[in-house]
């Protein structure tokens, strides 16, 4: 006879675990502890197996009906429901380990070794700042499980400090995490793919630039001038020789010096996105 919520609900230990059947393979175990197991039996290659689909009252009879038919489905399609739910649960363990912020940092890592593409220092590291802001929204999110409207909702609290091209970059930066989770095939697509527009676009400040002779001098001069630091006005007085970044200047070593040959190489990995590298030493000589 099929089980009765009344039944089982009345099913008392005994001294050794028994069965109360059901209907089709589905069984409720008692334990002598008082847990009551639902069990599906079924036959697959030729042979007998039990799979466990839950523990009463958690899962009612109507439910363990349900998953006992699902079962009885993948064993029809020649699958093993325990071995599907086995890879059920590696796949959910899997999407719960695969966090934004875990993604965001093999990106990182990836970029910063990519080769003639590679982030130079100060890219790196103001790229995973900025990523850094989304740690306390979306970074312990499983990537799998991240809407457009959690990602919104992350770049807008950077946009309503008035750090707007902060928030911009910020969500440039989770696009490409990602494409490269898309790539990486942890999820179908990029969720920020319809986003743009979204951020308010900050306005572009234009410094001029010094092009009078007259005013040039006035500059030079004024640096002479200058009674701050001495290793400041150093770099100061060096800089209008060279026109290189500050970075540049400030982290130079004395190995990329040939006095020789009257000429400063600057490795790629120090260099700004705006210099010309030596397509084959990879290098820019100044």
């Amino acid at each position: 006879m099929p089980l009765t919520d009344i039944a089982i609900r009345n099913a008392k230990p005994r001294e050794k675990p028994y069965k109360l059947g059901d209907a089709l393979g589905l069984f409720l175990l008692v334990k002598p502890t008082g847990g009551k197991l639902w069990r599906v039996k079924y036959r697959i290659h030729g042979k007998e197996k039990a799979l466990a689909i839950g523990t009463y009252p958690t899962v009612g009879l109507a439910e363990a009906r349900r998953r006992r038919d699902g079962a009885r489905e993948l064993v029809v399609d020649g699958r093993d429901p325990s071995i599907e739910k086995r890879r059920d649960k590696m796949r959910a363990e899997m999407a719960s380990a695969t966090t934004f912020t875990a993604v965001a940092e093999e990106y990182c890592a990836k970029r910063k070794r990519d080769g003639a593409k590679a982030w130079a220092p100060a890219t790196a590291n103001r790229s995973e700042y900025l990523l850094s802001l989304l740690r306390g929204s979306i970074g312990d999110m499983p990537i799998a499980d991240i809407q457009p409207i959690d990602v919104l909702s992350a770049v807008r609290r950077i946009e309503k400090k008035g750090q707007l091209e902060s928030a911009r970059r910020t969500l440039q930066l989770a696009g490409a995490v990602f494409r490269y989770a898309v790539a990486t095939a942890r999820i179908p697509s990029d969720p920020t793919r319809d986003l743009r527009g979204a951020l308010t676009t900050p306005t572009v400040t234009h410094y001029g630039a010094i092009i009078d002779p007259e005013r040039v001098g006035e500059l030079l001069r004024a640096i002479e001038g200058y009674v701050g630091q001495p290793m400041t006005k150093l770099a100061l007085q060096l800089a209008p020789h060279v026109f290189v970044r500050p970075g540049e200047l400030r982290h130079a070593e004395w190995s990329e010096f040939d006095f020789d040959g009257a000429l400063w190489k600057i490795p790629a990995n120090k260099c700004g996105p705006a210099c010309k590298r030596d397509p084959v030493s990879g290098v820019i000589g100044v």
